[in-house]
């Protein structure tokens, strides 16, 4: 059974972004929460600290502990827990990261179309955004991204690379070969390495293996969560993790920011990362199943939508051009006239002309209910 067999009833009473953002009659899929109920441990685990009263601060390394078990037992990897920080969440900790490993007036590097708050956190910490698009085929420019590190090193600046692995919104997940030329360039630069890696445990294609940034570029710095893979987005905790050359550096990590952390969010991903596999497993399925569906619905009813699955999360990136010609934000058009609501591909940086984000992570239903309200909406 899908996990996903849980009611638009059902769902419509939940009240975060996802359910309050836009009126009832629009069906959303567009920001990153699931339609799926929490595993059963994790409700257990939260339910009980409330009613006990167990909702002070974070003590010890559960969370760093669990997630060293965790990476071990699904990517063997084992990452020391000892070494490892815990953070606010992912994009506070890749901010973090970014003053830590930069100069005030320092360069990072991001690849558009890319997350959309990677621009924004980046700038809010002073530092300059450079770019180096993806290619064509939705992976890294090799060629582009020594450009790009040239460019963020004029004049002696800092730099660091804001890699996001796997990516979103295109779901490609970064193969080791990649990894290493990325770290010989980073290293011929003098660029420092930042991994968003949080949708590391959503990877569905069962030949593709995730591989972390810092187990191939030593002086590369990891973020992780279980927000994503969990569905624990709003219990906000995460963790920096070095790569062995990096240690060092993150030991400077102020302490102050751990401070920042809450109780039951660090309850809430140890117990997911220690109790989850058998959910998590079956949540794979699940998404492998919608995105399935998804495909052979675009085939049927909108055959003008280009669409590569990704390897990894539960985002389809919409090439939406043919189908749409002219129009740069098809998800404006498809909001007001099909009710459904999708993320603008041009948030995602000027690559993103044309594109719109789906989120998957939902129903058979669901998916077959937008998908006709897109065909419906659209001039025969």
């Amino acid at each position: 059974m899908s996990l996903f067999d849980v009611s638009l009833e059902e769902l419509r009473t939940r009240t975060s972004q996802k359910w309050r953002r836009y009126p009832p009659d629009v069906l959303p899929l567009f920001v990153a929460e699931m339609d799926v109920r929490v595993c059963e441990p994790v409700v257990a685990a939260v339910t009980h600290a409330l009613r006990r009263g167990d909702t002070g601060y974070p003590a010890g390394r559960p969370y760093q502990e669990a997630f060293a078990g965790f990476a071990e037992r699904r990517w063997g990897w084992a990452p020391d827990p000892a070494t490892t920080a815990l953070v606010p969440d992912v994009m506070q900790g890749v901010s973090e990261l970014v003053r830590l490993l930069t100069d005030d007036d320092g360069v990072v590097v991001i690849n558009p179309p890319v997350y959309p708050p990677f621009r924004a956190f980046v700038r809010r910490t002073g530092r300059a955004v450079e770019r180096a698009d993806l290619g064509a085929d939705g992976r890294l420019d090799l060629a582009a991204l020594d450009e790009a590190f040239g460019r963020a090193r004029a004049g002696g600046r800092s730099a660091a690379y804001l890699l996001c692995h796997p990516q979103n919104p295109t779901g490609t997940v970064h193969a080791p070969d990649e990894l290493r030329a990325v770290g010989e360039l980073a290293a011929r630069h003098g660029v420092r390495v930042v991994s968003d890696e949080v949708h590391a445990p959503l990877v569905l294609d069962a030949d593709v293996r995730f591989v972390s940034a810092t187990t191939v570029i030593p002086g590369a710095v990891a973020v992780h969560s279980a927000s994503k893979a969990f569905h624990l987005a709003g219990l906000k905790a995460a963790l920096a993790v070095p790569g062995p050359d990096a240690v060092a550096d993150l030991a400077r990590l102020p302490e102050l920011v751990s401070s920042e952390i809450g109780h039951v969010p660090v309850l809430a991903h140890t117990t997911a990362l220690t109790h989850g596999d058998g959910w998590l497993d079956a949540l794979l399925e699940s998404l492998r199943d919608s995105r399935a569906h998804l495909g052979a619905l675009l085939d049927s009813r909108l055959p003008r939508t280009r669409w590569t699955p990704g390897a990894a999360t539960y985002f389809a990136w919409l090439d939406l051009r043919e189908q749409l010609p002219g129009e740069e934000d098809p998800a404006a058009r498809l909001l007001a006239e099909a009710r459904v609501a999708l993320n603008a591909g041009p948030t995602f940086g000027r690559p993103g002309a044309g594109f719109a984000r789906l989120n998957f992570a939902t129903s058979r239903a669901v998916l077959t209910e937008a998908v006709e309200r897109v065909a419906r909406s659209l001039p025969a």
